[in-house]
């Protein structure tokens, strides 16, 4: 009879702590269980990039095992959690300048564009944004096809809003069906007609899971005659996400740089890790990827994204 009333105790309390919203724990007293339930709202974060690793000939590495990647925040050597290469299709908005110090380039251009899609993944999604001194959507999101064949209308003239494209670019990319996604720019990199300063499209470039790469064409595609403020955006552009710029000196060199950047993005690692800093300050955290050479094979260069924002607040 006592062992009865005690089922019918626990069965009545466990109906109140339903009622009150609290859970029920048998066996644990209350406090207890809040103790537990506060201890399931910290979230463990995970710090997601892409590396590209290449040779002293510029051409993407495969092969590599995760024991030859060493991931350091803030000079702080991390444990990767997280690796895996795979050539999965990517989400790739096209930035296209086709304001008037593009004269004489568009042809090259368009022939570099269709050389890139020629060598993408079958299941690739892209969209084309084109600018001269105001930005348009001129392809939502489709197939390599249908996205050349909307720049026949493309004409060169007007001024240049290249960070307003690019952060637009930004924007759209997000919305790609998947998980990785990638701007390609071709540009004489000036700007002379943006909304948006270059410090604003920084720090959105710091915040963005996009890679960017850079086509920059200068005049004649004279390396030398690329304008030196134009050539730095561009590298930095690059650089913060992991990225890569090019300065083609010749039509030919541009197609086939714009074929490397494909394969190049179809041969990458993927990392993951749970950051050592359970500080949740919001912070920007620097990053850094070092890689270990197999063996009979030179210096390798690695690119990652330059760092992340940490989360913000302790708890959820």
């Amino acid at each position: 009879m006592r062992l009865v009333c005690r089922i019918l105790l626990l069965i009545v309390n466990s109906q109140l702590l339903l009622l009150s919203g609290q859970p029920v724990l048998f066996g644990r007293t209350a406090r207890n269980a809040h103790t537990q339930v506060a201890s399931i709202k910290v979230k463990t974060e995970v710090v997601n990039f892409t590396v590209s690793v290449t040779d002293q000939q510029q051409h993407a590495v495969p092969g590599l095992e995760r024991t030859q990647f060493e991931v350091f925040e803030d000079k702080s050597r991390q444990q990767i959690a997280y690796f895996k290469v795979e050539d999965a299709p990517l989400s790739v908005g096209i930035i296209f300048d086709h304001s008037g110090s593009m004269k004489g380039k568009l042809k090259q251009s368009h022939a570099a564009l269709q050389a890139f899609i020629d060598t993408c993944h079958k299941d690739d999604d892209f969209f084309l944004v084109g600018f001269n001194h105001q930005v348009d959507l001129l392809a939502d999101f489709t197939d390599g096809d249908a996205l050349v064949s909307r720049l026949g209308c493309a004409e060169a003239r007007g001024n240049t809003a290249l960070y307003d494209a690019v952060y637009l670019g930004i924007e759209k990319v997000k919305l790609g069906r998947h998980r990785k996604r990638v701007l390609l720019i071709i540009s004489d990199g000036e700007d002379n007609k943006s909304h948006y300063a270059y410090g604003e499209l920084r720090k959105l470039l710091k915040e963005a899971e996009v890679q960017v790469y850079c086509l920059g064409i200068g005049v004649a595609f004279s390396d030398g005659d690329f304008p030196a403020w134009s050539r730095i955006i561009l590298e930095e552009i690059a650089r913060l996400t992991g990225g890569r710029a090019f300065f083609p000196n010749s039509a030919a060199e541009l197609e086939e740089i714009a074929a490397r950047i494909s394969l190049e993005l179809r041969q990458q690692y993927s990392l993951g890790y749970i950051s050592s800093n359970e500080q949740r300050d919001g912070r920007w955290r620097r990053l850094r990827v070092r890689v270990t050479p197999p063996p009979g094979m030179s210096k390798l260069t690695v690119r990652a994204k330059a760092g992340y924002y940490a989360a913000n607040g302790n708890s959820e």
